[in-house]
């Protein structure tokens, strides 16, 4: 007998294996260095994992020092491994991303240097610009992640207020030869936007950035205005031949997962449909867009036939209006019970691929035609929590959290409704 919730957990669980560093790194990695010395560099929640499998594959000398998130460690031999705050960076950034610098130092033309980049190294990758200060950084990032910004432009800002992102790292480690490898958590997966783009060239510009804020009634302390409006926080662009001998590849992203999740869901007979891997926009908007779709399976058989499961991954976003505790995936599947209203025969999941929704210590949550019923049985009052930005709290009280603790990669959000 099917039991969706678990067929659901299941597909998530197959998503987040097949965007997993000892999966997908491997086939990537190039010949050490003949005559010159390999170097280890890289940020990202997935950052210590991707430099144990690259111990793993080369026996001879290395070295090197990558970043990640608190707890996102993993034990490693020959590179240094240092943790620091996300999303909102703190002084460990600071102090890792100085250090990186240093590791960089002073290398040659036949030296070669291997940056390991996962989502979540804008925040952990923290050096300001001149003049702008680590508390700057803080209030600026604050204000971007609450005001509903997608991810391109809060790291376009992110870029131009920095010493190390937009392109700036790899520039550093000239004249070393540059091959970045890249974990995407965004959508559309251009590499240059997964970290803020450390060692690629950045086609953004200051006034880019300007606007940005503008847009989202930002306000900048007078350093970090000053910086932007003169220019002076410029990146290196494409075409700058520093950037000639070096390469970039994408090795895991968020379409390879739904694609592992799909084949889960096909095993047990169930029709698999992918809408899209980069989809945007607020979480509750979304929401209503597949309970809409949802509904439709339902009553009219159409676009898809039931019994299916519609997968979609990319970024959503949460404008922060409220003082609850949820992330981007259950604002979303709170949004999407209140639209669907008990509707029988649907369940869904919605986590984050890095297992941390938000700031919170869940990936996100399940969701069944019963969680309204439950959840007012519990004196919970769903509408206002959504309205209080609460999600975390509410699927918290009925059980229904998916808690699964770092994955150790980080490929985006993850969103399966099954109709049966």
């Amino acid at each position: 007998m099917l039991q969706p919730q678990r067929l659901l957990r299941e597909m998530f669980d197959a998503a987040v294996g097949a965007a997993t560093s000892a999966v997908c790194l491997p086939p990537f990695l190039p010949p050490a260095p003949v005559n010159g010395r390999l170097i280890v560099i890289g940020a990202g929640k997935g950052a210590a994992e991707m430099a144990r499998v690259v111990e793993g594959h080369y026996p001879g000398p290395l070295s090197g020092v990558v970043v990640t998130r608190y707890g996102h460690g993993a034990p490693c031999q020959r590179i240094e491994v240092l943790e620091a705050s996300h999303p909102v960076p703190d002084a460990a950034g600071v102090a890792a991303a100085r250090r990186i610098l240093d590791c960089v130092a002073g290398l040659g033309a036949d030296d070669l240097v291997l940056c390991l980049i996962s989502g979540g190294g804008s925040a952990l990758l923290a050096l300001p610009a001149d003049g702008v200060t680590l508390a700057d950084k803080q209030a600026i990032n604050q204000a971007l992640l609450a005001s509903g910004a997608t991810i391109a432009e809060i790291n376009c800002v992110r870029k131009h207020l920095s010493t190390i992102k937009g392109g700036r790292l790899a520039l550093a480690c000239a004249p070393a030869r540059v091959v970045t490898l890249v974990i995407s958590d965004v959508p559309g997966d251009d590499p240059a936007l997964v970290a803020s783009g450390p060692t690629l060239a950045d086609a953004g510009t200051c006034a880019d950035a300007r606007a940005i804020l503008a847009r989202y009634r930002i306000a900048l302390p007078a350093a970090a205005r000053a910086l932007l409006d003169s220019g002076a926080g410029e990146t290196p662009k494409p075409g700058d031949v520093r950037f000639a001998r070096n390469s970039v590849q994408v090795i895991a992203s968020n379409r390879l997962a739904l694609d592992a999740a799909a084949a889960v869901a096909r095993a047990a007979g169930i029709t698999a449909h992918i809408l899209a891997d980069d989809i945007e926009g607020e979480a509750r908007d979304i929401a209503l867009m597949h309970a809409s779709l949802a509904r439709a399976v339902v009553s009219h058989g159409a676009p898809f036939a039931r019994p299916c499961v519609i997968l979609s991954g990319g970024e959503t976003t949460v404008t922060v209006g409220g003082s609850g505790r949820g992330g981007r995936n259950t604002e979303f599947l709170l949004a999407l019970g209140l639209a669907l209203d008990g509707h029988a025969g649907i369940d869904a999941i919605a986590c984050d691929t890095d297992g941390i929704d938000g700031s919170e210590d869940n990936a996100g949550a399940l969701l069944g035609p019963d969680s309204l019923a439950r959840a007012q049985a519990h004196g919970l009052r769903a509408r206002a929590m959504l309205d209080n930005n609460d999600g975390y709290s509410f699927f918290q009280a009925l059980g229904d959290l998916v808690v699964c603790g770092p994955t150790l990669t980080n490929v985006n959000d993850f969103r399966a409704i099954l109709i049966v």
